[in-house]
């Protein structure tokens, strides 16, 4: 099948996690209206789920949500979703469940924090999550400092087993170079089906939508690995320091862009 005609025929929605605080950005401001490059952050994360042709984009607001919704005003692709309590990823998607319903088709999964994701990363994640005809696919990054991401754990046949977040890892996982930068792409259906059933991660105490694609390949669902996703788009932004180097970072961008 060819990519682009099952990207054409079967819909895809977004969803973006953008109801964080941002502690460490010392503001009032949440932390995805931090400007990059004279736009908030989660700007360019809606842009790219834009041009790889998601449609509705729900974006799931907590602290300072009114901020957002005059942020994208206007914008008749957006749809806000209250995150009343701070429960998780896991929790964030959850809370979307009335407006997914009401779709069909797939949806990208993302987080607002990472303002250099690409149109083209997401156009490849969705053409390769249709053609296999996944519950799930997860674009991942190697680096070769994975510390504080989630380590992709592939089994005996190379192929998906579990992401791990960094405080539940064992040594051996910590060496992990490859990891998830939270680019994913779930068929709907089955997304909110695993939902239900998603646990209390004894550690953090949060639900994490990192466990649903293992709980996917437990139940014996296609999830896909598209390790395409470049090392250096996948810092996201937790403090002034990384707002700095991202805004650096995209700007070089956009300066190759326009030079070629």
């Amino acid at each position: 099948m060819n990519p682009q005609t099952s990207t054409r025929q079967r819909p895809c929605a977004a969803v973006i996690l953008a109801a964080g605080k941002g502690t460490r950005m010392q503001s009032d401001l949440p932390k995805v209206l931090h400007e990059v490059q004279g736009q908030p952050m989660v700007h360019w994360v809606v842009k790219a789920c834009r041009e790889a042709g998601a449609t509705p984009i729900l974006l799931v607001i907590g602290h300072g949500g009114e901020l957002l919704r005059d942020a994208f005003q206007g914008d008749d692709d957006i749809r806000f979703v209250e995150q009343p309590e701070q429960l998780g990823t896991g929790h964030a998607v959850e809370v979307c469940r009335e407006e997914l319903a009401q779709l069909s088709g797939d949806t990208f999964v993302l987080a607002g924090d990472g303002p250099l994701i690409r149109a083209a990363t997401l156009k490849s994640l969705r053409a390769a999550h249709q053609r296999h005809h996944a519950a799930a696919t997860l674009a991942t990054a190697v680096l070769e400092n994975p510390t504080g991401y989630g380590r992709i754990v592939r089994g005996d046949d190379n192929r998906f087993q579990a992401i791990v977040e960094q405080k539940n890892a064992s040594e051996a996982e910590l060496a992990i170079g490859e990891v998830y930068p939270s680019y994913a792409c779930f068929d709907i259906d089955r997304l909110l089906e695993t939902l239900v059933d998603l646990p209390r991660d004894p550690i953090g105490g949060e639900y994490y939508i990192t466990e649903v694609p293992a709980m996917m390949s437990g139940r014996g669902w296609t999830v896909e690995l598209l390790p395409e996703v470049p090392s250096e788009d996948v810092l996201s932004i937790n403090t002034p320091e990384q707002l700095a180097q991202v805004d650096s970072l995209l700007l070089q961008r956009m300066q190759t862009e326009a030079a070629t």
